[in-house]
């Protein structure tokens, strides 16, 4: 072992680089990690394995000696979630890490309870579970989504008992895993595709049962965001009627099991078409009850005396008629009268203002040559040629003169 830090001209051998690690890694000690077992090998009795991280892409070697393995109270295998103690080993030699293994033992349920109510605690708060937020289901969706396992039977089940109720419905499936670290992100992903879909009128995530710990991926906060985020209804139908994974609180319908959730989602074609022939004759009852109750209301209507005879009507109407013809009459002949007589009182008053009653009273008119009216002698000189038009007929004269104020008179000829 050496201080002196290594360079291009005075680099590290390989065993010094090795030892190094070893010493840093040995000074480490011993820690508790927690993961899912995603390999499992027994050779000598000694266990070759690997634990992969809950949510994170990591995973990790180790290896568990067989005094070690004798000493545990609880047996073990692939794919269980499981808390271990262990050391950072560096083998020198080849150049490997792994982790040497010192204690075991399952996460215990009541600590996957606790958690799993922390987070349903966090969410309600959050308001993910009231049901005001629920959507209502279509009543015959036309494309149902479903998110479930390749070739499960929960797929079968769905697929089987919605064809048998209503078969035109169309699926679109988008597989996932349903158990295990992949549970979480690959619902999720699911979910959104469908969601996606603008045809997908409602999605069904489907799951046949299960212990708790193989559900605890339908209790991930992810998969509970992205159902409360989706704009498509969705129905939880994971698992039988006990199990209650998280996704059944923030689903628009939880399913008991997924047979249920098909007869919830789509009708039954055949009650349907029973609902149609009863609505069909009721509405022929009421129609024809409707029709014979105004059917007698009509013979009730005409067996009244006013419309048993109707010439009543046509006579009351003529003798109004009659009436007002008569008064129409009357009112002509007196208004003709009152003109008459006015026209009368306007004639008498237009003649006796006219010039003919003047002339007819022995006056005449004088005009003068160029034919205006002469008002005095000055507009007729003597020798001035004059016309006089009397009552009955016109003169012609010659002016004399004026007319003398002491008595002498001009005169006309």
């Amino acid at each position: 072992m050496t201080d002196a830090p290594a360079t291009r001209e005075h680099p590290w051998p390989v065993a010094l680089l090795s030892a190094k690690l070893k010493d840093y890694l040995d000074r480490l000690g011993t820690v508790w990690v927690e993961g899912e077992i995603t390999q499992w090998g027994v050779s000598g009795g000694n266990v070759y394995g690997k634990l992969k991280d809950l949510e994170a892409d990591a995973t990790l070697s180790f290896t568990m000696w067989s005094s070690v393995r004798a000493r545990l109270s609880e047996q073990f295998k692939q794919g269980d979630h499981a808390i271990l103690l262990v050391k950072p080993s560096w083998w020198v030699k080849g150049g490997s890490l792994s982790m040497q293994v010192y204690d075991m033992k399952h996460v215990g349920l009541g600590d996957l309870l606790e958690r799993l109510e922390r987070l349903r605690a966090k969410l309600a708060a959050e308001g993910l579970f009231d049901p005001r937020r629920r959507k209502p289901l279509p009543f015959l969706p036309a494309v149902v989504g479903l998110v479930t396992g390749r070739d499960s039977d929960a797929e079968q089940d769905v697929l089987r008992n919605a064809r048998l109720r209503w078969p035109a419905v169309e699926f679109r499936t988008a597989y996932a895993s349903v158990q295990g670290d992949r549970t979480a992100p690959e619902v999720v992903a699911a979910i959104r595709r469908l969601d996606a879909d603008p045809e997908v009128e409602v999605i069904i995530v489907a799951r046949g049962g299960g212990d708790f710990q193989n559900l605890l991926g339908f209790s991930d906060e992810r998969v509970v965001r992205a159902t409360a985020a989706a704009s498509t209804p969705i129905v939880s139908a994971i698992g039988h009627e006990a199990d209650r994974p998280l996704l059944d609180e923030v689903a628009d319908l939880r399913a008991s099991t997924p047979t249920d959730a098909a007869k919830r989602v789509v009708p039954d074609v055949a009650e349907e078409l029973v609902r149609v022939e009863q609505a069909r004759a009721r509405l022929g009852m009421r129609l024809s009850a409707m029709l014979a109750r105004e059917i007698d209301r009509i013979g009730h209507l005409r067996a009244r005396p006013a419309l048993a005879d109707a010439g009543w009507i046509v006579d009351r109407r003529a003798e109004e008629l009659t009436r007002w013809v008569a008064r129409g009459s009357e009112l002509v002949e007196r208004g003709i009268e009152r003109q008459s007589a006015r026209v009368g009182e306007l004639r008498g008053h237009l003649r006796a203002l006219s010039p003919q009653s003047t002339l007819d009273r022995g006056y005449a008119i004088v005009q003068g040559a160029d034919g205006r009216v002469l008002r005095g002698p000055q507009g007729a000189p003597e020798g001035s040629p004059l016309t006089l038009t009397l009552a009955e007929g016109v003169l012609g004269a010659v002016s004399t003169g004026a007319v003398v104020r002491d008595g002498t008179v001009g005169g006309a000829e």
